[in-house]
């Protein structure tokens, strides 16, 4: 049994590593391709050191450009590996360019697609990623669910076979990775920080990094915070700052730049901080997972059992309100985890050896 998997940006590395370690012990064979879409060492390298995941075998070495340019030259890139090597299957994770990229390949050449975090829907189109988690999603043969929500979201739209409620492989990671972090990582003696002393936040999705009046209205709420915000910044969002000339929003006592962060280093900030503030789907959920509140820098979200369960509030983008509900966040509801039992490798990997066993 021999599987390709596609991955190309943090995210995916932390799930592909809770994976990975499970599907050689049932024989499964996996080739890891990566795209390139995170490729400096703060970005990717450092990640798979981390991690423990082992070095791609296939760089595809493609960044940067659009979002359509990228799919078709990592589409382009990916049907010649897999017709000179092909698959029993092809392994994406999430809603990236790489995601939709290797669905597309994968359908075209007639090999099954497995998706890992199918179902989830945040409605807003305007998104790059919602288009590809629902384009990825019509194209998969097994569709692997991290909350009933996102069974429901399929199943209104007609889609039923090869779906699987197997929870949330992020929370696998956390779990695994919460107490190495402790150990392991410095970050706080570094910065000096105390628990609960200071608010953790992210900013990376390009409608708040590409339109200077989100952007700057996020900057301002951070510098009126009288809290100590740590910011560790995406290179997209560095670069935007400084296209629209928004530095001097970052020039204040209470925040502190840094480049962006390991896992085991954004693992135990997360789990020190006040409060979370972030527009990325996988950090609002290890803010749930590690039992801190978070603000959401959007409109919308995917992870509606957040909203729901008071954990994740959702924000309009002028200052006085992102400012008020850092003020005001606290902790939400004490209820059963939607998100499993921390088991979802071991779920997802029985799911494909039996599917791959009936080929």
């Amino acid at each position: 049994m021999r599987i390709v998997t596609v991955i190309g940006a943090r995210p995916q590395f932390i799930k592909a590593s809770m994976l990975s370690s499970h599907l050689s012990t049932k024989g499964i064979e996996e080739t890891l391709i990566h795209t390139g879409q995170h490729f400096d060492r703060n970005m990717s390298d450092i990640f798979f050191s981390e991690l423990g995941l082992q070095a791609p075998q296939i760089l595809l070495d493609i960044n940067g450009d659009t979002n359509t340019r990228q799919t078709a030259r990592v589409m382009m890139a990916l049907e010649g590996q897999l017709r000179q090597n092909r698959p029993s299957a092809i392994l994406v994770y999430g809603d990236t360019n790489a995601t939709l990229a290797g669905a597309m390949v994968g359908a075209q050449l007639n090999i099954p697609v497995i998706h890992v975090e199918a179902g989830l829907r945040s409605y807003d189109r305007r998104m790059p990623e919602e288009i590809n988690r629902v384009l990825t999603d019509n194209l998969s043969s097994l569709l692997f669910c991290p909350t009933q929500t996102a069974v429901k979201n399929l199943e209104r739209e007609g889609i039923q076979e090869g779906v699987h409620d197997v929870g949330d492989i992020m929370y696998d990671a956390v779990l695994h990775f919460a107490g190495l972090a402790k150990e392991e990582s410095t970050i706080l003696e570094r910065l000096q920080f105390e628990e609960k002393k200071y608010i953790l936040a992210t900013v990376h999705r390009n409608f708040n990094t590409d339109d200077p009046a989100r952007l700057k209205a996020i900057l301002r709420a951070f510098k009126q915070c009288e809290e100590t915000i740590v910011f560790p910044m995406h290179p997209r969002t560095k670069k935007m700052i400084a296209q629209f000339e928004l530095n001097d929003y970052l020039q204040s006592r209470n925040m502190v730049l840094t480049e962006p962060l390991g896992y085991l280093d954004m693992i135990r900030l997360q789990a020190g901080a006040k409060v979370i503030v972030t527009d990325s789907g996988g950090v609002q959920k290890e803010a749930y997972f590690n039992g801190v509140p978070s603000v959401i820098l959007r409109e919308n979200t995917e992870w509606v059992e957040l909203v729901e369960l008071g954990w994740g509030k959702l924000v309009s983008n002028d200052s006085e309100s992102i400012v008020k509900a850092i003020q005001s966040a606290q902790a939400g509801e004490s209820k059963e985890n939607p998100y499993g039992k921390g088991n979802t490798g071991i779920s997802i990997t029985d799911h494909i050896h039996a599917y791959l066993s009936n080929l």
